[in-house]
């Protein structure tokens, strides 16, 4: 079943003998599918390795994976946003309480790091190089 998962979910890389899950590119989606695929994550005991963009939902794994099992490489960034529903014709809207939500879910260091940066607004505000590995330590 995990594989299945993985294969789906074709920016996730597993390494099974390495145990470890690689975060290649992913530019977000539903938040749903994340959190479900996370939790499995969570549950195998593997790292994460966060190797490129990890924008918008994606960004929930740091809620979800416990701090000391998550590591980033150079090529890392965290990419976060206010959320937001979109309705049965595709209108999109702003999720004020599901922002609250999302932003008290995320690790002090994180929250911080938002409310440094103007909080979270319809603009994307990225976290990478110098102040991400300030956070989370380098993978080795």
């Amino acid at each position: 079943m995990r594989r299945a998962v993985f294969a789906v979910m074709f920016f996730l890389v597993a390494a099974p003998a390495f145990a470890e899950v690689r975060i290649l590119s992913s530019q977000g989606g539903e938040v749903g599918q994340y959190l479900r695929l996370f939790a499995l994550v969570r549950a195998t005991g593997d790292r994460v390795v966060i190797d490129g963009p990890c924008l918008s939902a994606c960004t929930l794994l740091l809620s979800t994976i416990p701090n000391n099992r998550i590591c980033v490489t150079r090529r890392a960034v965290l990419g976060f946003h206010a959320a937001r529903e979109v309705d049965a014709y595709g209108q999109v809207y702003a999720a004020p309480d599901a922002t609250r939500v999302v932003a008290a879910t995320y690790p002090a260091p994180i929250r911080a790091w938002i409310r440094r940066h103007g909080g979270l607004t319809a603009r994307l505000i990225v976290l990478k190089g110098r102040e991400l590995a300030a956070i989370y330590p380098r993978c080795r």
